[in-house]
């Protein structure tokens, strides 16, 4: 029998968040009920026929192409890539793939492109609903890095309020440049400065470094009374990873890590003390340090970790 992997994409339109891409082959005999175009589904379907359809298909591919890359190449060459990329994540190659829209070009399995394919054929339909949650996943973890910009309620798509949070807290490091909205609304070193958000954008960028790493972003700026802030609290392999961040933009005299002295690394044992009792947490725990300077030729990052505490 031909295997047929169904193919979609969410978030080609979006100022800001990588675009991502399914590939799923499903069991011509598969017991999936609700299958539809995902933007005609709640959040809470979508969730659920997320697991099912990881429970029943044959194989599931996930290709994400980030925001550098969409403003290197074009979004329209971006969306391609992802796809590309599903379709080579699928654990079982494909005699064929129904995409959603156009044909691909330059592929090397044989593809049909099917218009409006994910209101007719069930493994693209699947692959809709994949691509959406995948993607609105990521655009939530963005959300606790950046709240100031309700990333979780627009997703990134260009909303009344989004553009209005663009034209007050202007581009952040999510943000595709090459879009015209965002190209207008970019921040320079000296609006940093005069607005005092070196120190967040230094933390954004820290956090940010986890998330590309693999962590996951549990908070920033957690308050812990009377000891003061924990700037990046992540998790990866059921350990626990408190940051401390030290922005600096142009030539400061000494080190920037410098700055966290034996005080500042008291107050930081004793806020992680209170925060993992308020969670009762079991787990391992690291304290890491970044020193950021920022500068004309991007931001130079210096990531210490596992720094000891008495």
């Amino acid at each position: 029998m031909e295997i047929i992997a169904g193919v979609d994409e969410a978030g080609r339109g979006p100022l800001a968040g990588p675009v991502t891409a399914a590939a799923v082959i499903l069991p011509d005999d598969h017991t999936i009920t609700g299958l539809t175009d995902s933007k005609k589904l709640s959040a809470s379907h979508r969730e659920k026929l997320f697991d099912e359809i990881y429970k029943n298909a044959i194989s599931v591919g996930i290709g994400i192409v980030e925001v550098n890359e969409i403003d290197k190449i074009n979004i329209l060459q971006a969306t391609y890539k992802a796809m590309y990329k599903a379709l080579g994540n699928l654990d079982s190659k494909p005699d064929k793939a129904l995409v959603d829209g156009s044909t691909l070009p330059n592929q090397i399995i044989p593809n049909e492109g099917i218009i409006k394919g994910d209101d007719k054929v069930d493994c693209i339909r699947a692959a809709s609903i994949i691509a959406k949650v995948t993607r609105d996943r990521i655009m939530e973890q963005f959300d606790i890095i950046f709240p100031e910009y309700e990333f979780a309620k627009h997703k990134g798509y260009g909303t009344k309020v989004h553009l209005e949070k663009l034209r007050e807290y202007k581009a952040t490091l999510i943000h595709r440049k090459s879009f015209r909205p965002v190209k207008e609304n970019l921040p320079t070193i000296t609006w940093l400065q005069n607005n005092r958000k070196i120190g967040q954008w230094g933390e954004k960028l820290a956090a940010l470094e986890y998330y590309k790493n693999g962590y996951k972003i549990h908070a920033l700026n957690h308050h812990c009374a009377p000891y003061g802030e924990i700037d990046i609290v992540a998790e990866k392999d059921n350990e626990m990873v408190f940051a401390e961040v030290k922005t600096a933009a142009g030539k400061i005299l000494g080190g920037i890590e410098d700055q966290v002295d034996e005080l500042k690394l008291q107050r930081l044992s004793d806020a992680i003390d209170k925060y993992i009792m308020d969670y009762e947490l079991e787990k391992d725990i690291r304290l890491d340090v970044f020193a950021i300077r920022l500068g004309k030729y991007g931001p130079k990052l210096k990531h210490f970790k596992a720094i000891e505490l008495e």
